[in-house]
């Protein structure tokens, strides 16, 4: 299973901030996960991908060649709203180009990504984030029954545009163009209009084709005939993420009532930065690498997401609760229960992470020892009186 990280700022931050530099980033768990469990493949080192999103400079000023001394001001260059997307088959940890567009790179919108595969084979056509115009989609996962009938009905139930867009063969990519198809459908919006793509499509309508997206795989799942499903999990984790450049959403989800889902937490803030490192004389020593979210007030000016925390400070991460989505619009984070048949109305009801085990992945928070289980166990149950304070406004997808 793959490993995905999110980062929403007012200010544009640099990436290796976030992809090589931490000592957990997500680079380093490309090759040290410590929420996988496959122990038959234990590397995230099917390929990466880093997409975020540029804004345009400001006039930039240069030296009259008729008039030496003076100066004169050009139009700034119009790089569109389309995010950069710069993708690999080989391992993250063994990029070198990976290292350099990090530390040149400034955004203030980033997704990044590490694969372990399921689907599709090694190829820069699978590797995530997929994109259409200023639309960018990572999913960590798989969806049940793909091979048992789902991909062909998911196939044939999507507009022709979007199917001629996918040029990958993961079932990731072909969920990506079921969520266009919603966003068309049921939103009515084209993922192609020029207007959305410059000015947004809104969080509420990404919220809105993203829980439809959910809904209309399961019904592929229920579509599947008794014989033929019988004896196979058909089970789903589905960690999706999708952004227009402006807002967020991203979901942790498993179509089981049951069951947790795979791993998945955020972070928010004003500052995110590298602790400064211990001279011999102190006694706590900070290694290189250490960061930490910093909050000097109530507001927060970056939020960050991610399958796996990028520090070892449990108190800088929230779990999101299973079955929910996850919004971020304008550095605010709305978190809302995914009220359908895998809902669970009783909010201390304990799920069994067996599932999530057998496809390689936890549900923890994935530092050992009997306290930071607690820590755990303690702020799931704080965000669970979050979201219970937000059922009479949930979005149902029912």
């Amino acid at each position: 299973m793959c490993r995905f990280l999110i980062y929403s700022g007012h200010s544009p931050i640099l990436l290796s901030h976030l992809i090589t530099s931490p000592t957990h980033s997500i680079l380093t768990q490309s090759y040290d996960s410590r929420l996988r469990l496959d122990v038959t493949r234990p590397h995230n080192g099917d390929g990466f991908g880093v997409g975020y999103y540029t804004s345009a400079p400001g006039p930039s000023r240069r030296r009259s060649v008729s008039t030496p001394g003076s100066l004169i001001e050009s139009e700034p260059v119009d790089l569109g709203p389309e995010p950069c997307i710069f993708t690999s088959t080989i391992p993250a940890w063994n990029c070198r180009n990976l290292e350099r567009l990090a530390s040149k790179t400034v955004s203030p919108l980033i997704f990044a990504h590490v694969r372990a595969s399921t689907e599709g084979a090694l190829a820069d056509s699978n590797c995530h984030p997929f994109s259409r115009g200023a639309l960018m989609w990572m999913h960590n996962g798989g969806i049940g029954g793909w091979k048992l009938g789902v991909k062909r009905r998911l196939v044939a139930d999507i507009g022709d545009k979007w199917f001629e867009g996918v040029q990958g063969s993961t079932d990731s990519e072909w969920a990506f163009a079921l969520f266009l198809d919603s966003l068309d459908r049921d939103c009515g919006l084209d993922a192609d209009d020029p207007v959305r793509q410059r000015d947004g499509f809104g969080h509420t309508n990404l919220r809105k084709a993203m829980l439809k997206t959910i809904e209309r795989i399961n019904g592929y799942i229920r579509a599947i005939p008794a014989e033929t499903r019988e004896g196979v999990d058909v089970r789903s984790l589905l960690n999706f993420a999708i952004t227009d450049g402006k807002s967020v959403v991203t979901t942790r989800y498993v179509s089981s009532k049951t069951d947790d889902a795979a791993s998945l937490f955020f972070s928010s803030g004003t500052n995110w930065t590298e602790q400064p490192s211990a001279t011999p004389n102190e006694k706590t020593k900070i290694g290189k690498g250490e960061y930490k979210m910093e909050r000097r007030d109530k507001g927060a000016d970056i939020v960050l997401v991610a399958s796996e925390p990028l520090t070892f400070e449990r108190d800088n991460w929230v779990t999101v609760p299973t079955n929910s989505v996850l919004t971020i619009h304008n550095q605010n984070v709305l978190i809302h229960p995914i009220i359908d048949e895998f809902y669970n109305m009783t909010s201390t009801a304990v799920r069994s992470a067996a599932f999530a085990a057998d496809k390689g992945q936890t549900t923890g928070d994935g530092i050992a020892g009997k306290e930071s289980s607690k820590t755990a166990i303690e702020r799931n149950a704080a965000v669970d009186d979050l979201t219970s304070g937000l059922r009479k406004t949930a979005i149902s997808v029912s």
